[in-house]
């Protein structure tokens, strides 16, 4: 980890830790009253999540810019949505956090992950007590996993936003490589700056959200070329970067009413998500909407400032009480500490960066016996 960056990272994350562990307390009210523990759990997150949304608009000063129609600007917030989007950054994960928190909704806003995710303390943690969906990246498995988690979610009391990376992993010149690869030998569009989405879960969580989740939210993020696209370690370190986002809302009434039909409507999507970011090249803007204005809210800088001075308080009597610091024992237990936080901090930048994403299967493997091109790596992930 770079030097520069310790100096948040250690206090950071002793603060992530420590609120998060203090935090999951509530999770006693679950058998009670679902309710009431979705309630107090959109509350309890927000307050969690609002510390790397800190990171973000105060440390780094990261500009995310929105680009959507005025009309869909007021909805946001204020239904459900299921949302896709192209997994073009580290952080794409962090901007829908800060949209989410602009739109009043990020304590509820879940997500579909891999199931390695809710490993990672206190942050896959609380994504696990928030209801995000995990799955093994194996249908045979994730299939069933994945209709139970959207049923459990047509009573969700607040307006949520659940997001959905159809392309199955971050995007690479790699995977892209792999994806044009498998376009040409399926005679499919060629993709210059998407991955190919993997319609399976899509069409699933369609089938299944109907009737009660009433737009889809179609965002497309792009890094502009003045801007160095940004990462967990940049963050860290106090680097400012521009994030663009497109958003495009579509009613889920107006979706085709088979699967095939719904399948070939998220394909489309992502032609039409391509062609955007081929004219967001030329033109370093998303120049068919119009930039919103989101404004930096003053409430995650509150809630640090909040979380650090009960935190230094506490840390300030706990070593009067116990005298931890004089001795030579407690001090190296302290650091101990220390050392285990920097090394949690490290994981969690690690596992952000897309170099270290699992690579999508979209290669055909080799026909058999002069046979057509067998599409089985594709279709296990589809």
């Amino acid at each position: 980890m770079a030097i520069a960056a310790a100096a948040v990272v250690v206090p950071l994350g002793v603060l992530f830790f420590i609120s998060g562990l203090v935090a999951i307390f509530f999770v006693l009210v679950r058998p009670f009253s679902k309710n009431t523990y979705r309630r107090i759990n959109r509350v309890v997150a927000e307050l969690l999540w609002l510390e790397l949304v800190w990171l973000i608009d105060w440390w780094a000063g990261v500009k995310i810019q929105l680009y959507t129609d005025p009309e869909t600007f007021k909805m946001l917030g204020k239904e459900h949505a299921l949302v896709i989007c192209n997994h073009k950054s580290d952080i794409d994960w962090l901007v829908g956090w800060i949209l989410a928190q602009r739109s009043g909704c990020l304590g509820s806003s879940l997500a579909v992950m891999k199931k390695s995710s809710k490993l990672l303390p206190v942050i896959g943690w609380s994504m696990w007590f928030s209801e995000y969906l995990f799955l093994e990246r194996n249908w045979a498995k994730d299939e069933s996993t994945l209709k139970s988690g959207l049923q459990r979610l047509s009573d969700f009391p607040q307006p949520f936003w659940l997001a959905l990376f159809v392309e199955g992993t971050r995007f690479t010149q790699a995977k892209l490589l792999a994806a044009q690869e498998y376009a040409s030998s399926m005679g499919l569009p060629v993709p210059r700056n998407v991955l190919i989405p993997r319609t399976k879960g899509f069409v699933t969580a369609v089938s299944h959200m109907r009737s009660f989740v009433p737009a889809i939210y179609d965002v497309t993020v792009a890094i502009p070329k003045s801007s160095p696209a940004p990462t967990m370690l940049r963050i860290f370190k106090g680097q400012h970067s521009v994030v663009h986002v497109h958003l495009k809302r579509h009613l889920m009434k107006d979706l085709p009413e088979t699967d095939d039909s719904v399948a070939q409507w998220c394909k489309d999507i992502f032609v039409a998500k391509d062609k955007l970011l081929d004219k967001h090249i030329a033109e370093d803007t998303f120049g068919d909407q119009e930039l919103q204005d989101t404004g930096r809210p003053l409430k995650s800088l509150v809630v640090v400032t909040s979380w650090a001075c009960l935190l230094v308080f506490g840390a300030l009597k706990f070593f009067q009480w116990s005298s931890l610091l004089s001795s030579w024992k407690g001090i190296a237990f302290s650091a101990a500490g220390l050392a285990v936080v920097t090394i949690l901090m490290q994981i969690l930048i690690q596992f952000s960066q897309s170099e270290r994403s699992t690579p999508a299967k979209v290669v055909p493997s080799k026909p058999k016996n002069g046979g057509e091109p067998s599409r089985t790596g594709q279709d296990k992930q589809q």
